[in-house]
């Protein structure tokens, strides 16, 4: 296809600046536009090639993206490594931009990530030697490649990264990832090219065309034809293959954690849609890495943050100390793994999370932590735990003679989105925001703590346990933390979702039986928050949380098949050997 950038070299000329000892800058560069890797079965991928202008051997630096090489934005990172005497090349994927084949999301990622490190390891500027980077699916592309095992791949550095793309990026918890799935999957990225998304929320959009709309479609199966006007085929794949079939374990990192025998440097944010990712990552190279060395100096660092590093997110200002300049970070690693300077990264701590509440940074040996305790705080009321004005309680101890608690879930209200996992350019908004919109409502059941009067610090995997029956074949369990401040102010700290049918595994489907008492276990995936003195701990329960999450329709059809829908009549136990739960993971204070 026809390049605009078909110039086969030019140089920039920058001026001197100060640079870390480790890394001095290069003043002169060069950039080789539209270099080919041709691919195992032939397909031309193409890259930018940004390198020192001075002939020699250099380290290489892989940045794989579907998002075009000429993305604003990315330039200034790739001008600094090849300042520092490191080649920067950012590759178009396989189908997307200026690269041959077909765009298929995730399926060739791992092979052709392969091919192109081992392709950058034989160019005459390069001295053999290839770490990778980048966030999102630029992350998602490391883990592929690592999987791989590629002779030359050194390290790698994955951002805001999945590591399972059904378990940690398509669902969570069996639930579809709509608002996110359809906004990145349908509108901007079905064929070659991003296209632009703020169509769908413009003022100048008609009704009929916006996400508000749109999202509500019945059946999911043809919704892209609302916005696409085509069926976009690997939208469609996402839908049918609701479960974790081979479809998906083909293309997942945490199958293949045991062939990855590089370090890996995860970071991400708390409110992050991949935080799980992020975890994941970590805690997958530790245990079951392929190398001693991948499973020793694999890192992790997680921010209060959403896609990216930010101080304020959502409603909260968590204070200057929450920015990190994340390409200091990636310099310091690539200089150990790429230059082998011994600048001390694989000695340190390999932890390093940021306590909300607290707003401090706090190196750990590990995750979870060692010496945490798991501790239970159970819900009770008289009954009528529904919205605020509720009687639902949260405590250490085990309630006796509690009622259960019992709301109708209508999909034709679900309840909305306010907040949470979730990003880029989605209809909602993202991170920790107040709670009490959605808390009003009779469908949300509250359990609030009595206030403390001591701090409690937890960091760590959180999970619910609810013991719970609905009327229908089929249903799902949304549950947050909330952090309620002294001046009523309830923020998110964490949430799950669990579609009901795969209560025993995602790979698992098994409808319920109607009216019967089943014991469910929801993933909230963690977090790190102080709860201060004069605050209180609140857990809420409720069976939507749209358009994040599509709508169950309680019908027990397959994912995206129901055109039609009927209310469920929830109930949560609390006594007799059914006593629901969050099990938060407390930690010692953060000093």
């Amino acid at each position: 296809m026809r390049n605009l950038f078909r110039t086969p070299l030019f140089l920039l000329y920058l001026a001197p600046a100060i640079a870390p000892a480790q890394s001095p800058i290069t003043n002169e560069i060069r950039v080789d536009r539209y270099q080919a890797a041709v691919m195992r079965d032939g397909v031309k991928l193409y890259a930018d090639v940004y390198r020192p202008a001075a002939p020699g051997k250099y380290p290489v630096i892989v940045v794989r993206t579907p998002y075009g090489t000429q993305r604003d934005g990315m330039h200034q990172n790739l001008t600094k490594l090849a300042q520092r005497g490191y080649v920067a090349l950012m590759q178009d994927t396989r189908g997307r931009y200026e690269s041959e084949g077909k765009w298929e999301p995730f399926r060739d990622e791992a092979r052709d990530g392969h091919d192109t490190i081992e392709w950058a390891a034989t160019q005459p500027w390069s001295n053999g030697k290839v770490a990778m980077q980048g966030g999102s699916y630029l992350g998602h592309v490391q883990w592929a490649a690592a999987s791989q095992a590629p002779p030359h791949l050194v390290a790698i550095f994955p951002a805001v990264a999945s590591t399972n793309i059904y378990a940690n990026w398509i669902s969570h918890g069996g639930a579809f990832r709509l608002s996110f799935n359809y906004g990145w999957g349908v509108v901007r990225m079905p064929n070659r090219i991003m296209l632009p998304q703020y169509w769908h929320t413009a003022n100048f959009t008609p009704e009929e065309l916006k996400y508000e709309q749109i999202l509500y479609h019945l059946p999911l199966k043809d919704g892209d034809l609302r916005s696409a006007n085509y069926g976009v085929q690997h939208y469609r794949d996402w839908l049918q293959h609701q479960s974790y079939d081979e479809y998906w374990k083909s293309i997942s990192d945490e199958e293949r954690f045991s062939k990855m025998t590089v370090p890996a440097q995860t970071s991400g944010g708390w409110f992050d849609i991949f935080v799980a990712g992020t975890i994941n990552g970590y805690t997958g190279m530790r245990a079951k890495g392929g190398s001693e060395k991948a499973r020793k100096e694999s890192r992790m660092i997680v921010g209060p943050w959403g896609h990216g590093p930010s101080r304020k997110f959502g409603d909260i200002d968590f204070g200057e100390d929450a920015m990190v300049d994340m390409f200091e970070r990636e310099l310091r690693w690539h200089d150990h793994y790429l230059k082998g300077v011994d600048n001390g990264i694989d000695r340190e701590p390999p932890v390093r999370i940021f306590y909300m509440g607290a707003n401090k940074w706090r190196d750990e040996q590990d995750w979870p932590i060692p010496g945490t305790q798991f501790t239970p705080f159970y819900f009770a009321s008289k009954g009528n735990a529904n919205s605020l004005r509720g009687d639902g309680t949260l405590g250490r101890n085990k309630p006796s003679g509690a009622a259960s608690d019992r709301y109708v879930y209508d999909p034709r209200l679900p309840v909305p989105t306010l907040g949470g996992n979730n990003c880029c350019g989605t209809p909602t908004i993202a991170g920790p925001k107040d709670q009490r919109p959605v808390e009003e409502r009779a469908d949300v059941l509250v359990y609030t703590s009595e206030i403390l009067t001591q701090p409690l610090a937890i960091a760590g995997p959180v999970k619910a346990k609810l013991f719970a029956s609905t009327d229908g074949r089929d249903t799902d369990w949304m549950v947050k933390l909330v952090d309620v401040y002294p001046d009523g102010r309830a923020i998110n700290i964490a949430e799950g979702m669990l579609r009901a049918r795969f209560r025993r595994g995602l790979d698992k489907m098994e409808l319920l039986e109607a009216g019967r008492a089943y014991e469910f276990e929801v993933d909230m995936i963690g977090t790190a928050n102080v709860f201060l003195p004069g605050h209180r701990i609140r857990v809420d329960v409720t069976s939507s949380n749209f358009p994040q999450f599509d709508r169950n329709p309680n019908t027990g059809e397959d994912q995206g098949a129901s055109d039609k829908v009927r209310t469920a009549t929830q109930t949560i136990f609390h006594t007799n050997g059914q006593e629901s739960h969050i099990l938060l993971p407390v930690v010692s204070m953060p000093r």
